[in-house]
C-alpha cells in the first residue's frame, strides 16, 4: 500500500507542476477612439503627410 500511496502522491505532484498556464496577452485590444485621437494629433504635430505611424499610445513623423 505504501507503494501505491507514493505512486499516486508523486503522479499528482508531477500533473499539477507539468499544468498549462493560460496568460492573457500584454497588449489589449486597441480603441479606436483612442487611435482617432492619437492619429488627429499625430496630423496636427507632423503635419499632412508626415506621419509614418501611429498606435493607440503614441504615434512618429516621418
Amino acid at each position: 500500500m505504501t507503494r501505491l500511496a507514493s505512486f499516486a502522491l508523486a503522479l499528482t505532484a508531477t500533473s499539477l507542476l507539468s499544468a498549462c498556464v493560460f496568460a492573457p496577452p500584454i497588449t489589449s485590444t486597441t480603441d479606436s477612439a483612442a487611435i482617432t485621437k492619437m492619429s488627429e494629433q499625430a496630423v496636427a504635430t507632423c503635419g499632412t503627410g508626415n506621419v509614418k505611424e501611429v498606435n493607440a499610445k503614441s504615434f512618429t513623423c516621418k
